[in-house]
């Protein structure tokens, strides 16, 4: 095992013994870091080895689609397709999102129209929004939303939404407001 030292302690390298003599095929890297800074002393990071030499083969923290597949309880062929950015948000008053993920803000357009920005940009602006919205009461009944029909309301960066009441289609601003993108 060697061992470096570069002043402030040793980083181990453990080499790994190929999964064909009953080894674990599994590189080992320990860093120190320091109790100052909130580490424990010691940070282990395992990468694996390529099948090639003796490892598990997952070189890169990527999983198979099968891998994928099985984790989602999905079968037969057709292929997955994750979804890239989604976002539930209270259109009221002062929008404010629920919980997201890959959405950095909802700009509030004027009365349910909204444009739900990404944090990180799609590769295309060919991408499929799912979109849905509610009231919670019989009065206004559950709202209506969908995407602008103007090109330029979808980008690589944004989407631009709106929420319409079903009952006669008229743009309401709606306290549930649900918006997911897949590509």
């Amino acid at each position: 095992m060697p061992t470096i030292i570069d002043g402030s302690g040793s980083a181990t390298f453990q080499t790994p013994l190929p999964l064909s003599q009953g080894g674990t095929g599994i590189t080992t890297f320990q860093i120190p870091v320091p109790l100052s800074q909130g580490g424990t002393g010691i940070t282990t990071f395992q990468i694996p080895v390529p099948l090639s030499q003796g490892g598990t083969g997952n070189t890169t923290g990527n999983v198979t689609s099968s891998q994928v597949a099985g984790a989602l309880n999905a079968t037969g062929s057709a292929p997955l397709f994750a979804c890239r950015a989604w976002v539930n948000f209270n259109g009221q008053g002062t929008v404010a999102i629920r919980a997201s993920g890959n959405v950095s803000s909802i700009t509030d357009n004027g009365t349910g129209d909204y444009t739900v920005n990404f944090t990180t940009v799609m590769q295309d602006d060919n991408y499929s929004s799912v979109c849905s919205g509610g009231w919670g009461d019989t009065v206004n009944r559950p709202a209506l939303l969908g995407f602008g029909g103007i090109t330029s309301q979808r980008t690589t960066s944004a989407l631009r939404v709106f929420t319409v009441q079903s009952a006669n289609y008229s743009i309401m601003d709606s306290p549930t407001a649900c918006v997911a993108i897949f590509r």
